[in-house]
């Protein structure tokens, strides 16, 4: 389980997972600094590399954490994400950028716990 979810969370460039990919992304996701975290959660969530994170990007992102992580949620994904774009897109140009992104983690706890959630190894290293 713990190589599907480095696979899909830390996609390789070459199509496989070397050692040192796996090592490394452990080591962010257990003790990278906060910043260090959001820059990358930024940077894996733009799918499509172009600087900005739309709101089919999220909605996909939020559906895999929950597919991941289970459990009953009070609102749709949908939902979730139409109201991170209210709270944290500040120029309302339908896109996150990598500051509105770090600054809207940092200001609001509910996606910020999301955020951090997202990669929560605890359960999974629990098992191991």
């Amino acid at each position: 389980f713990l190589s599907q979810f480095v696979w899909f969370f830390f996609p390789p460039q070459d199509g496989y997972i070397d050692f040192m990919e796996y090592v490394a992304a452990l080591s962010l996701v257990l003790r990278g600094k906060m910043e260090q975290k959001l820059r990358w959660y930024f940077k894996l969530y733009d799918v499509d590399g172009n600087g900005c994170i739309d709101r089919h990007e999220l909605l996909n992102i939020i559906k895999a954490i929950r597919a991941i992580n289970g459990g009953d949620h009070e609102t749709s994904a949908e939902e979730f994400t139409n109201r991170v774009f209210d709270r944290i897109d500040v120029n309302g140009d339908g896109e996150l950028s990598l500051d509105e992104f770090v600054e809207g983690a940092r200001k609001d706890e509910e996606f910020m716990e999301v955020m951090m959630k997202s990669l929560d190894l605890s359960h999974i290293v629990a098992m191991i």
